[in-house]
């Protein structure tokens, strides 16, 4: 599900997460144009890209907790292992979590056939999510992002 875009890039929840909605769900944010990584990107889009990445993981950290999902981290991980191309996970570390356990590796497969399925975010998940973009896509700094 599209949860929000710049003129640029775009963040998706996961329809195949590789961490559950309850221990922390998972977004991906991707360019438009696609490229091999982000050393491909020029400066300004370098700098979108940060910014995007900062305001979705507010969001995914706040709109989240409202839904009772506590994130003690996300981690944030360019990988282009199966698909080699720039994005950027962002992975929920929720305290609770029963299977992605907080303060412990991810657990990932060494090839997409071994991953063990996980629950994806709720769409009412996704729209607390870009609720709290919304807002924080007002403050100083983030003008330059064009959130739509």
């Amino acid at each position: 599900m599209l949860i929000a875009e710049t003129d640029n890039f775009t963040l998706n929840s996961n329809d195949a997460p590789e961490v559950s909605r309850t221990d922390g769900g998972h977004l991906i944010i991707n360019p438009k144009v696609s490229v091999e990584d982000r050393t491909k990107l020029s400066p300004e889009l370098v700098i979108e890209m940060a910014l995007f990445t900062n305001l979705a993981g507010k969001a995914m950290k706040d709109g989240l907790a409202e839904r009772g999902i506590h994130l003690g981290r996300i981690n944030y991980q360019d990988n282009g292992n199966w698909r080699a191309e720039l994005h950027v996970h962002l992975y929920g570390r929720a305290v609770d979590a029963s299977y992605q356990i907080y303060g412990e590796p991810i657990k990932a497969p060494r090839k997409p056939e071994g991953k063990v399925p996980q629950e994806p975010l709720m769409d009412e998940d996704c729209v607390a999510i870009k609720k709290k973009m919304i807002v924080y896509a007002g403050a100083p700094g983030y003008e330059s992002l064009h959130l739509h």
